[in-house]
């Protein structure tokens, strides 16, 4: 690391001797800043590094085991706490986005069944309580639609436990 320090700075130290003697234009400029930025970027720790802690197994092995693949696992993938918080608050604002969609579906459902509904939308009737009233098709779409928020909810609100 410390080797790769010392060549990074002197490799950078050439390039702003090289590029103070040179005229460039703007253009090239942005585009070299572009290339190094990528450069950077693609250097740095990817999703996949991070998904392979997800995949220790930690219900069917041993603690010693499971300590090995994890020192394995750090020794070959280097982290830190920007790209830790990184990861969590992905997961936060995802689960804040899930929650919200099931709130939305439960709100629509609820709405759909307090709120009349013109008579060609009212497809079919399938229990009559009176003779103009009864449980129609779209009465049960609707409980779908609530139910479908209530499982959009919950797994939102709640952990994952196989992955954590």
């Amino acid at each position: 690391m410390a080797e790769n320090k010392a060549e990074i700075d002197k490799k950078m130290n050439e390039l702003i001797a090289l590029l103070a003697k040179s005229d460039i234009s703007s253009e090239t400029a942005k585009a070299m800043r572009d290339r190094f930025n990528d450069a950077i970027k693609s250097s740095g720790p990817k999703l996949e590094q991070i998904e392979a802690f997800h995949k220790l197994d930690t219900a069917n092995t041993p603690r010693e085991a499971l300590l090995d693949e994890f020192s394995i696992l750090l020794s070959n993938n280097q982290f830190d706490s920007k790209i830790s918080k990184k990861h969590l608050r992905r997961d936060r604002l995802l689960k804040i986005i899930l929650a919200g969609i099931g709130i939305v579906m439960i709100t629509l459902g609820f709405a759909m069944i307090i709120m009349p509904a013109p008579p060609f939308f009212e497809m079919y009737t399938i229990f009559y309580f009176t003779r103009d009233d009864g449980i129609t098709l779209m009465d049960l779409i609707s409980l779908l639609i609530i139910l479908a928020g209530v499982y959009f909810l919950i797994k939102g609100l709640y952990r994952n436990t196989a992955r954590k």
